[in-house]
């Protein structure tokens, strides 16, 4: 029994002494390992330098040759420098001072298919790229392993030549491996079967041989980094017992300490998130943003007190409700419940950018607001309900209403100036069909008179011609003035330049212009708002015409065209482009920053709002208007409106339905 005893405790020091060696070999391994990839970075680090120095010494420059010296001293480890034309033809190289030319003795040709390997590499991958290495042999015997970095130079996107440094190995790893890691170790380049290609360090020799391996993955290259260590056998211990019971007793007092201090840090976390959620809960009792928060059933968790307050209901009123929601328009509860069950079934994931939706007060009262939804995901990753942020957007759409009237009021304003502006064009018009009419109201009285009824039924029906051409004149400028509902609709290209045509014409007639209007065949319809568009063509036009009058041009010419944009690239909604060019002097370079600002006008009549209003119309419907100069004399206006879809949605995309809480 005894003897089964001792010979299990005996077996036990065995163990724990052939544990600790074990323990000792792996802790000489791990050290080893650690100092082997320290190692492998420090190169790496080295290397990485020594590109950017590369880098920054383009060989076009002058003086190349006095900073390649410069870097070939402060740089061992490089033994050439060269600089090669597209070619690979050597334009100019300069060698270490720290020894004989590396080359002197069998000639640069030799590597000549290193160099080609590493530069075709390089040029392939864009980038530097390194060749295998190979052995140089030296005057008196001698040589040493070096390898070919080779770097392209690109003039203006263009291959202009290469710079080629050729490190040695050896002097890599004296160089740039610290002396910490080579006192007692050996560090060496080897090959894939063991071949030491370079080697530096003496290590002291032991019993025990430890050994560690890098890989250098360079581009085009994989060096292998072999670092050996000798260590002796490990000692036992002097007396197990003893080193046992001490080291029993350090580990119970380092235990009791690690309780002590895993109990305080346990009392400061606590403390902390204690302080966290009084933090967050006045954070979000601060906010006038709503929140909510619902589980998967619909039932109400969690409100902030700004909620509350933009409903008038108490946080005790709305906790636990499900639907229908106190504030829910009772004539909405049933669209609102049928979008709560799709959102709940998961059916439907709310937009990022949010939605709006209609919410009722306690006093009955409406107010619209705009959800952002998310959903609620616990630290295992599964979701638990949602998430929702409220805001009252009354205001904004109060302000926006204004705005919108304003701007629907401006604009009358301008079309009527407009108006005012071609007075003389309209009395001219006129002037001519009421002239003929009188004409063939006296010629009708006078036979009628002579008793001769024979030409009473042309005049008439020349009176009737004059009528209906005075008509439409006043026709199109009624349809140009008068206030219509800003709705959009889809509109063809021919209908926006047929409907500005009318007054186009008055204006052209009177100045002598040429008006040309070029719209390809099956161009498709834009949605926009009909009247302000054209607006905008007419504001263009007539400017353009005022320009080549004022400028005296000798055939003044006035082209209107609608094409097709380019696609996108990310296949998004399509466009045409409108361009209203003439041939006059151009805009000066002095006014072209202040083209577009409002009340700015070179005119003396002018209100400087037609450009203006021509940028904010055209930006209401997601286009850009810009101009440039018309080659070779004048100046182009363009702009840009969104092709109709199916459904009448710019890109034929449906409208976003309206969303429910």
């Amino acid at each position: 029994m005894w003897a089964a005893l001792v010979g299990l405790v005996a077996a036990l020091l065995v163990i724990l002494v052939w544990l600790a060696g074990r323990y000792e070999a792996s802790q000489v391994q791990d050290k080893l390992d650690v100092d082997t990839a320290q190692a492998a970075g420090d190169i790496r680090t080295a290397l990485a330098r020594n590109l950017q120095a590369l880098q920054a010494s383009p060989p076009s420059r002058e003086g190349w040759a006095l900073e390649a010296a410069q870097l070939l001293r402060e740089r061992r480890e490089w033994v050439r420098i060269e600089w090669r034309d597209s070619a690979l033809v050597a334009v100019a190289a300069v060698d270490t001072p720290y020894r004989a030319p590396p080359f002197g003795r069998l000639g640069r040709e030799n590597a000549q298919a290193d160099v080609q390997l590493a530069c075709a590499n390089a040029r392939r991958r864009g980038g530097p790229a390194y060749a295998a290495s190979y052995f140089l042999p030296q005057p008196g015997g001698l040589g040493m392993e070096v390898m070919e970095l080779c770097l392209p130079h690109v003039v203006a996107g263009q291959l202009a030549g290469y710079m080629v440094a050729t490190y040695s190995l050896a002097e890599m790893l004296t160089s740039l491996v610290g002396p910490q890691l080579t006192r007692n170790q050996e560090v060496s380049f080897v090959e894939a079967d063991g071949t030491r290609l370079a080697l530096h360090g003496v290590a002291q020799r032991g019993s025990r041989i430890f050994s560690s391996q890098q890989l250098l993955d360079l581009p085009g290259n994989t060096l292998v980094l072999r670092m050996d260590s000798w260590r002796a056998a490990p000692d036992l211990f002097p007396n197990v017992l003893t080193a046992l019971v001490t080291g029993m007793s350090i580990a119970l007092a380092a235990v009791l300490a690690l309780l002590g201090k895993d109990t305080r840090r346990r009392v400061r976390v606590e403390q902390d998130l204690a302080d966290a959620l009084a933090f967050r809960k006045a954070m979000e009792d601060s906010l006038v943003t709503g929140l909510r928060a619902r589980d998967l059933q619909g039932r109400i968790t969690y409100v902030n007190p700004a909620f509350c307050q933009m409903v008038g209901f108490s946080a005790e009123e709305l906790m636990g409700k499900s639907a229908p929601a106190p504030y829910w328009p009772p004539e909405l509860v049933d669209e609102y419940q049928k979008r709560q069950a799709v959102r709940l079934a998961g059916q439907h994931v709310p937009p990022r950018e949010g939605f709006e939706s209609v919410f009722m007060r306690k006093d009955g009262s409406r107010f619209p607001v705009l959800i952002i939804e998310a959903p609620l995901i616990n630290a295992q990753g599964v979701q638990t309900g949602w998430m929702s942020a409220f805001l009252d957007v009354s205001e904004q759409r109060r302000i926006e209403e204004l705005s919108r009237a304003s701007q629907e009021r401006l604009q009358a304003t301008a079309r009527l100036a407009t108006v005012g502006e071609m007075a003389s064009l309209l009395s001219h018009e006129l002037s001519q069909p009421l002239s003929a009419i009188a004409s063939y109201a006296t010629g009708s009285l006078n036979l009628l008179q002579g008793g001769a009824v024979d030409g009473i039924e042309l005049a008439m029906r020349r009176i009737a011609e004059q009528a209906e051409r005075a008509g439409k004149v006043i026709r199109s400028v009624h349809d140009f003035v008068r206030r219509r509902d800003q709705a959009r609709e889809a509109v063809a290209p021919q209908a926006l330049v047929d409907a500005v045509m009318p007054l186009v014409g008055l204006q052209a007639r009177k100045l002598g212009v040429t008006v040309l209007t070029r719209l390809p065949e099956g161009l498709p319809a834009v949605l926009c708002d009909r009247t302000m568009v054209e607006q905008v063509l007419l504001n263009l036009a007539r400017n353009a015409m005022q320009a080549m009058d004022e400028a005296g041009v000798a055939r003044p010419t006035l082209t209107l065209q609608v094409r097709r944009c380019p696609p996108a690239a990310d296949g998004g909604e399509a466009w045409l482009e409108f361009s209203v060019a003439d041939g006059g002097p151009g805009v000066p370079r002095d006014i072209q920053d202040r083209l577009f600002t409002p009340f700015f006008t070179t005119k003396a009549e002018g209100m400087g709002l037609g450009l203006s209003l021509c940028r904010t119309v055209v930006e209401q419907h997601g286009g850009l208007l810009e101009f440039e100069p018309n080659l070779p004399q004048g100046t182009v206006f363009r702009f840009t409106l969104p092709v109709a879809g199916p459904a009448g949605a710019p890109g034929g995309l449906p409208a976003a339905a309206l969303e429910a809480a």
